[in-house]
């Protein structure tokens, strides 16, 4: 039997119609439109218009100005934008990554970055990473290439929201504070490392690539058994002039 939350009525696709008006409507005035000027613009009624733009917020496909003037997007329209953008890499890129793993016996596997998301753009099919781009997306916080994306943000919680982190293994780290102080690590060190946080007996180490104005554009990972995270870490400076040459083709 059907969950009655899971259910749709006769009414409620008018209203995920209205919705979606004021999702546009904000796109289009841009950030700081308010909900008076949303109201007159679509021609729907005051109470109408307050209960979407809560049930927006509270869904995080709109946020509230700081000054609470007016609206503006929020980060789930981001990701629906992003999840469209189909990664590009070149030939070139691709040559140079099928070196590397001639002379690395772990995975070798090139993601690129949006702003809000991880996207999978030459895996190394011999030695398959982990966990697919879908689930490394849901759990930036357990990736060692979502963690390089949570550390370029000045609050982790912009990607990954208020709410406790999702456990996926004993070592998964599940408190923001905690994250905060492994991704300070992070920085620190200069490239990612997860050790059974995501799948329990895997490891990757992930070497961020950016452009000539320091911008993360992509990350080169290793991936392998939890047993060998060491000897992956070892692998980090024969990566390091790899990753100087993708940041040239894909920065």
């Amino acid at each position: 039997m059907t969950p009655p939350e899971m259910t749709l009525s006769g009414r409620q696709p008018r209203a995920v119609q209205s919705a979606l008006h004021v999702l546009e409507e904000v796109a289009r005035a841009g950030a700081g439109v308010t909900a008076k000027e949303i109201t007159t613009r679509l021609g729907m009624p005051t109470a109408t218009t307050y209960r979407l733009l809560n049930l927006l917020v509270g869904e995080g496909y709109l946020v509230r100005l700081p000054d609470l003037s007016g609206f503006a997007l929020g980060r789930k329209v981001g990701v629906l934008v992003d999840a469209s953008v189909a990664p590009v890499v070149c030939e070139a890129a691709r040559d140079i990554l099928t070196e590397l793993r001639l002379t690395v016996r772990f995975g070798v596997h090139l993601y690129l970055f949006t702003n809000t998301a991880v996207r999978a753009a030459d895996i190394d099919h011999e030695y398959a990473p982990p966990a697919d781009e879908q689930t490394i997306n849901r759990n930036l916080h357990a990736s060692a290439v979502g963690k390089l994306l949570i550390a370029e943000k000045d609050d982790p919680t912009t990607l990954l929201g208020q709410e406790r982190l999702r456990r996926l293994t004993p070592r998964t780290i599940t408190a923001i504070p905690d994250l905060q102080a492994h991704l300070a690590l992070t920085v620190g060190r200069g490239y990612a490392v997860e050790i059974g946080e995501l799948i329990e007996d895997a490891a990757c180490v992930a070497v961020p690539i950016r452009s000539s104005r320091d911008a993360l554009v992509g990350a080169v990972e290793i991936s392998g058994r939890a047993e060998h995270e060491q000897i992956m870490q070892r692998q980090v400076d024969a990566i390091a002039p790899v990753v100087v040459q993708l940041s040239r083709l894909l920065a």
